[in-house]
């Protein structure tokens, strides 16, 4: 029997992640509604898994991904002969089986009950998965529509801390449209080649964990120069970050060497300073300085957007939006209106600036990590 959770956040956000995913699956014409799980089920997968997260195996902290999905609609199995509880010390003492990125804990029910019945690799479209990253914070996501993109994430729940992604409206008009797609909000046929390189630059930022600064300014122009420190320590010969022929792309060759080119410059990001690249993909320096150009103003005052349900937009002070990169990135598109600035801090957030020609001010769009 799926009994009340004691976790009350999962209670909270429960309603809303059914409503999402029912809206995701009628909005593509799913054939999967009737597997999405209710609003009990969501309490109860992530009552478990918080509790869950906060007991140890042999001293280690789980790491769990759940799929809420029966065997039959799944692939790439292994199924248990005998089912298991679905409670936390099963899914403590399986945890270590699933460590791995890309194979989940499946789960299903049973008249009034979760039980655990093996793992598996691939899931179905619209599928719920959750991960507990450490102790106390799970994130809810789910299966794309479109099976080459990543999961889709609703809500990260932190202790009492619940954030809901709000894909309707959780930034202004003329906010950069690589943001859709870092959020999976954009389908693969409309995001164009530039969009999705700079969704994998940011992933490729946050993974070395150090902080990083990625200014990204026009093609055959020479103004960023004007908001950098001279000289240059790294500037190079341009790069092409992407393979020449957008037909290589289309190919595991061409999108091995992407990556390849992506890491590359992940990798230049760790070192102290920005890495710029321009809006056709190539690189032109990294480490470099930024400060304030000679033919514009310090920047006073930003607004800061998060896509989270319930977020407002803030209007803050240039002191109070974070640490040097922050204020560094600020300053560049204060300075650079045609120009992006991608910052990664250590701290678990991505942000975004770029200038906002409505508002006539710079624009931070600020994105939870755990929320790309």
């Amino acid at each position: 029997m799926i009994s009340e959770p004691t976790y009350l956040a999962a209670k909270v956000v429960a309603d809303q992640v059914a409503a999402y995913l029912e809206k995701q699956a009628g909005l593509h014409q799913s054939e999967t509604v009737g597997y999405l799980p209710d609003i009990p089920i969501i309490e109860a997968l992530i009552d478990t898994a918080f509790w869950a997260s906060l007991r140890r195996e042999e001293g280690y902290e789980p790491k769990i991904s759940l799929a809420f999905a029966p065997p039959d609609m799944t692939g790439s199995n292994l199924v248990f002969l005998h089912q298991q509880r679905f409670t936390p010390y099963n899914l403590v003492k399986l945890s270590p089986a699933v460590v791995q990125p890309g194979i989940h804990l499946g789960v299903w029910k049973e008249d009034d009950r979760l039980y655990i019945w093996g793992t598996t690799h691939e899931l179905p479209v619209h599928c719920l998965v959750l991960e507990v990253v450490e102790a106390g914070l799970l994130v809810v996501k789910h299966k794309h529509h479109d099976a080459m993109r990543k999961f889709i994430n609703i809500a990260v729940l932190k202790g009492n801390q619940i954030k809901v992604i709000d894909n309707n409206h959780w930034g202004l008009t003329d906010c950069p449209g690589m943001l859709s797609t870092l959020l999976g909000f954009t389908h693969r046929s409309v995001a164009d080649q530039s969009e999705n390189l700079l969704v994998n630059l940011a992933l490729a930022m946050r993974s070395h964990g150090r902080g990083a600064l990625l200014l990204v300014v026009p093609k055959d122009s020479t103004a960023w120069l004007h908001s950098i420190v001279q000289p240059i320590n790294y500037l190079v010969e341009p790069q092409a970050v992407l393979p020449a022929d957008d037909d290589m792309l289309q190919h595991p060759d061409g999108q091995d060497t992407m990556q390849k080119m992506v890491s590359a410059v992940g990798g230049y990001s760790a070192i102290d300073g920005a890495t710029v690249i321009t809006q056709d993909h190539r690189l032109l320096a990294f480490g470099a300085k930024v400060a304030r150009s000679p033919h514009s103003a310090p920047v006073a005052q930003l607004m800061i957007t998060e896509p989270v349900a319930g977020s407002s937009v803030q209007l803050l002070d240039a002191t109070g939006i974070g640490g040097t990169r922050h204020l560094a990135a600020a300053q560049f598109v204060n300075d650079q209106h045609d120009s992006l600035a991608m910052v990664a801090s250590q701290d678990g957030t991505f942000t975004v600036f770029s200038w906002s020609a409505k508002q006539q001010m710079v624009h931070g769009h600020r994105i939870d990590t755990l929320l790309m």
